[in-house]
């Protein structure tokens, strides 16, 4: 998924070689995912972890909690996280912002002690006998630089929240209709959630697309492009 356009694929597994198949070899870009493995394997390159989904994982540590030192972990770690947030609400909100907007410059100069003390907790809970806590804190230990990844780089964005939200309507779909019955259904399907998506986020009417990608093809013309339209000199 792009800012302008969303690609969609049936696939049978989230493995590597699917990721391969769409992206390529090697992929250029910064690669943000919920910590699947299967990214690690495919992108050696620069990503950036989902703040929503470890956050949502640290709550459901927390609420089934039968230890002080896992509630103590949950706790400082969803309190940093919050103290992180209202940054970056700040660099993102504009001047109206309460205490005033942050630059890119100020933001990262004032994230630099939290992403510390995020560090420094993920550190002390490397041998926590708790298991949950255990490996959500080498998840952040380990790969703690592709937490933060969204502070540094334009345009990256410390969620997948977009692409989850790109997912529901074909979940959905896959839930009422019990998915298709043919390799060329699945195709057909993946075509046009990608129309009918694409079109939305470019405000463009999905109907009136396919419209005239049908009138092209019986004239024999390529379709016309999903891409969005750059501006030429």
């Amino acid at each position: 998924m792009a800012r302008d356009f969303v690609f969609y694929t049936v696939a049978l597994s989230r493995g590597a070689e699917v990721l391969i198949q769409l992206l390529g070899a090697v992929f250029a870009g910064i690669l943000c995912s919920d910590r699947c493995p299967t990214y690690q394997k495919y992108h050696r390159g620069s990503m950036q972890f989902c703040w929503a989904h470890f956050k949502r994982n640290i709550l459901g540590v927390l609420e089934l909690a039968k230890t002080t030192e896992a509630e103590r972990f949950c706790r400082d770690a969803l309190a940093l996280h919050a103290r992180l947030f209202r940054l970056w609400h700040r660099f993102r909100a504009g001047p109206e912002v309460r205490y005033g907007p942050l630059s890119r410059a100020q933001l990262i100069e004032k994230s630099l002690p939290l992403q510390k003390k995020f560090f420094a907790l993920a550190q002390g809970y490397l041998d926590s006998p708790d298991k949950d806590v255990r490996n959500l804190a080498a998840a952040l230990f380990w790969h703690c630089d592709k937490f933060f990844t969204f502070l540094e780089k334009e345009g990256v964005e410390p969620t997948n929240n977009a692409a989850e939200r790109a997912l529901r309507a074909a979940v959905q779909w896959r839930k009422t209709s019990f998915g298709s019955r043919s390799a060329q259904g699945e195709i057909a399907v993946a075509r046009l959630l990608t129309v009918t998506r694409t079109c939305r986020m470019q405000n463009r009417n999905p109907l009136h697309y396919l419209a005239q990608a049908v009138r092209l093809y019986r004239c024999g013309l390529p379709s016309p492009s999903l891409l969005p339209k750059t501006a030429t000199a």
